[in-house]
């Protein structure tokens, strides 16, 4: 069985760094392909160390997945955007 997760790519420096919302998992990489493949591992080490752990369901419901019959459906991404904010002027 799969999971499917949202994977966020952004560049730090040289760097491209993956990032997960669901589990709040981190990964980077040379390039973009490389961060995600990496990503990708993160993922799977940190689930298999929660199903060892005795914890999977809980970090999978937290997450907002749920159980079907067909499998695990995960939380729907309606968007993704940016926004700003003014900084307070003590920080400007």
């Amino acid at each position: 069985m799969e999971i499917q997760f949202t994977a966020h790519v952004f560049k730090e420096g040289r760097l491209y760094v993956a990032h997960t919302p669901e589990f709040d998992v981190s990964s980077c990489g040379g390039t973009e392909s490389r961060a995600v493949r990496n990503l990708k591992e993160a993922v799977r080490l940190f689930l298999e160390e929660a199903g060892r752990m005795g914890t999977l369901e809980q970090i999978l419901d937290e997450a907002g997945y749920l159980k079907r019959k067909h499998g695990l459906e995960g939380p729907r991404l309606i968007s993704t955007v940016q926004a700003s904010v003014p900084l307070p002027l003590e920080h400007a």
